[in-house]
């Protein structure tokens, strides 16, 4: 092979490689962004405290007591996650024009960015094997990882 279209072949497979890095971070603030645009824009949206009462396999519902005179609610309804217990008390903000809550604060935005987190993890896995930027596939790792322990603990 001529060294030009090894160049060539080489521009070819570092560009795939940084269109599926870009790919994989794309698809995690798209995931992300559906439950943390609740989360990170609550302002003038309806906040309170949700009881857990009982988990079913994929949700936990339980009354709804909002922080202003509005209606408390009953059956309102919060993704399960590993750290919601029953009897637990949880501050949440109210997805406008459903009943499905989300959890506000520190743990509610770590674990809302929790799918960036993993694609944080993979992307740095592609940058380091398939782009040969070793600092910045560790950097870009570290960011992952630090995002999916923070939650963790968060949680």
């Amino acid at each position: 092979m001529s060294p030009k279209r090894t160049r060539m072949l080489l521009y070819g497979q570092r560009a795939a490689m940084a269109c599926v890095a870009a790919l994989l971070l794309v698809a995690g603030v798209w995931s992300s962004w559906g439950t943390a645009q609740h989360v990170l824009l609550a302002k003038g949206r309806e906040h309170g405290t949700l009881k857990i009462a009982s988990c079913g396999k994929d949700t936990c519902t339980g009354p709804y007591e909002p922080e202003d005179p509005a209606a408390p609610r009953s059956g309102v309804t919060i993704d399960k996650s590993v750290a919601v217990r029953k009897g637990a008390k949880l501050a949440v903000v109210v997805k406008p024009g459903t009943d499905e809550v989300v959890r506000t604060g520190t743990a509610g935005a770590l674990f809302a960015w929790l799918p960036l987190g993993g694609a944080l993890v993979l992307a740095g896995l592609v940058i380091g094997g398939g782009l040969r930027l070793t600092r910045v596939a560790w950097a870009t790792a570290a960011a992952g990882g630090a995002l999916l322990v923070g939650a963790f603990f968060a949680l």
